[in-house]
């Protein structure tokens, strides 16, 4: 055991039961001790650490009762990850105590349980890649069998053939980019992703921007994008928008298709927030005519699962299969497996994740609510609020809270031309306890030009 935990695992300030249970936590999420080992004896244990025994069951008491060890009688102590830490939404770096709070990106720790149990199940049936040459290709026919069966089932007819599969949406992303885009103008939400923006740069797409807000897309902007973009492209994100949260109505996607046929743009839309839809009973909107789809189980699953794809025309996956880039933007097999084993058992992950998502917005909003520093609109889908501040920049106050231990994006990092200036995005992917240290750190960065401002209502009108 003493081999096992750092020489350092005693910690100024704490008391000894405090520092050991911690310790062996870390040690757990380090992988030092695995999930199902067994400790040893409290007597040999406290003999191993050069403490009293009192102090190593205090410490298995504190793990007992916060789920890190299951204790049968008359059988050893296992370890084992609580399910608020091995099932939640956020990664656990995400709001470690005593550390800074880094909301800067909204993204998923993987489902503990459900992961682990398909990567098994891939390795017990993954002879047969291991005797292939493991050389990039459209994918492995069962992922883009399971992927086309999916859409078919959401409506939209598609065949294996039309799948290509890539190590994530910004593999896609680019990959389209670089093939449709190059030299050519793209129709392009603003705000944006940050990272999709860098993507759409770097492939050498000029951006026409058209404005997005909460309430949704500014018609005007659309139309005049879609004429700047003609023969070009049109990325959007009809879905809970990034960073936005704004959902695409039918008649806007008639409109875009429109559009789009009228000056021959070609529609990517990214639906990786598509399965984040927390309204009480989903219901996806059709998607856009004609649209090239590109989606990902980073959002859903775990963004260490490196796996995205492209749903298009059988002739756009041939025409993309020819891409020197195709090759570096295709997931390895074993991954491709994993994701073969957990997409026909994804709908109970999703659920479950969504009603997480759901009670965590809805916190997050009561926090906000009745504070004139902001205003905001909820959004029904996604995994953030979009605040638009009053008296300050979002620049400025990112600035204060980091000051204080808090990252935060400022609407200037997903801005494709300087706007807009007094937006800041706050996820609500951790929990809600975290969720109150956040607010209570926002309040503080805006005492400066508020005072902790208590006013009319923080909702958007």
């Amino acid at each position: 055991m003493s081999s096992i935990l750092p020489a350092g695992w005693r910690r100024p300030g704490s008391s000894l039961a405090d520092s050991l249970a911690e310790a062996l936590r870390e040690a757990v999420l380090d992988g030092r001790i695995r999930v199902g080992d067994r400790l040893p004896a409290e007597r040999r244990m406290a003999a191993e650490l050069g403490v009293s025994r009192g102090t190593v069951t205090a410490a298995l008491a504190r793990l007992r009762a916060a789920g890190w060890l299951a204790t049968r009688h008359g059988s050893a102590s296992t370890m084992r990850l609580p399910p608020d830490v091995g099932e939640r939404f956020a990664p656990l770096s995400a709001d470690r105590p005593g550390a800074p709070l880094d909301l800067r990106r909204a993204v998923p720790a993987a489902p503990g349980e459900v992961y682990a149990d398909a990567v098994r199940r891939a390795l017990d049936r993954s002879a047969r890649i291991f005797l292939e040459g493991g050389e990039p290709g459209q994918g492995l026919p069962e992922l883009r069998e399971a992927i086309a069966r999916r859409y078919t089932g959401q409506g939209l007819a598609t065949l294996p053939d039309q799948i290509l599969v890539t190590s994530g949406a910004r593999a896609a992303l680019a990959l389209l980019a670089g093939s449709l885009g190059r030299g050519r103008v793209a129709a392009v939400e603003n705000p944006a992703y940050a990272d999709t923006l860098a993507v759409l740069r770097r492939s050498g797409v000029r951006i026409a921007p058209l404005r997005v807000t909460t309430e949704g897309w500014d018609p005007g902007q659309l139309a005049a994008a879609f004429r700047e973009a003609a023969g070009g492209l049109a990325l959007l994100v009809p879905d809970f928008q990034n960073p936005t949260g704004a959902l695409m109505d039918a008649g806007t996607r008639r409109e875009v298709a429109e559009l789009a046929a009228r000056h021959r743009v070609t529609v990517i839309a990214d639906e990786t927030m598509r399965d984040m839809d927390l309204r009480d009973d989903p219901r996806p909107e059709p998607r856009i005519r004609r649209a090239v789809c590109v989606g990902s189980l980073s959002k859903t699953v775990w963004g260490g699962l490196r796996i995205g794809w492209i749903r298009g025309s059988a002739g756009l996956v041939r025409e993309l299969l020819l891409d020197p880039l195709c090759g570096p933007c295709t997931p390895a097999p074993m991954e491709q497996l994993v994701a073969c084993e957990l997409l026909p058992r994804i709908e109970p992950v999703l659920a479950r994740r969504r009603a997480e998502l759901r009670e965590q917005r809805d916190h997050l909003v009561r926090l906000l609510d009745g504070d004139d520093a902001w205003t905001f609109t909820v959004p029904q889908g996604g995994l953030a609020l979009w605040l638009r501040l009053t008296g300050t920049s979002g620049d400025a106050l990112v600035r204060r809270a980091a000051s204080l231990g808090l990252g935060l994006l400022a609407g200037s990092a997903f801005s494709v031309d300087g706007t807009p200036v007094d937006r800041v995005r706050l996820p609500y992917t951790v929990p809600a306890g975290t969720l109150d240290r956040a607010v209570a750190l926002l309040r503080e960065a805006m005492d400066d030009r508020h005072g902790g401002g208590q006013g009319a209502s923080g909702r958007d009108r």
